[in-house]
């Protein structure tokens, strides 16, 4: 082997383990893996932390889902320093449905579509400046989205 091809594959090797490690650190950020598989509310915010109410969260979800496999749901917070946006599916077999990190700078608006089992309180939990906090209203679901 060449000394130039040696030194090729070493720079590739290095680079390549560059490059994973900041994904590994992004996903223990963004998907907090204990609270993932907590089985209740209590679980959930046993892992995360007990977040206190604010207006100062939107939580969008409609009144009524007729289809609760697909579920949108939108999350806007106001607080200055919001870093993560969590949206809490109470009555779901897991209740944790999304996690998302808020790049500093940037508006804390995330919008996505989530399963809901039955008729259940959905909260915005928002994670700010080390603290967190929450708001919540109650879908409807005329058709299960978890197997039901």
């Amino acid at each position: 082997m060449t000394r130039n091809r040696r030194s090729f594959l070493k720079l590739a090797g290095a680079a390549i383990a560059l490059s994973i490690a900041p994904l590994k650190l992004l996903a223990e950020f963004v998907r907090p893996e204990k609270a993932l598989a907590a089985t209740d509310l209590d679980g959930v915010f046993a892992q995360l932390g007990t977040p206190t109410d604010s207006d100062q969260i939107m939580l969008e979800s409609p009144d009524i889902a007729e289809n609760g496999a697909v579920v949108p749901v939108g999350v806007t917070s106001n607080i200055p320093g919001t870093s993560k946006i969590y949206v809490v599916i109470e009555k779901n077999p897991n209740p944790l449905a999304a996690a998302f990190a808020i790049p500093e700078g940037t508006e804390a608006f995330v919008q996505t579509r989530v399963k809901v089992a039955q008729t259940s309180p959905i909260y915005a939990v928002v994670e700010a400046g080390g603290k967190l906090y929450k708001t919540s209203r109650e879908t409807k679901v005329t058709l299960g989205g978890c197997g039901g």
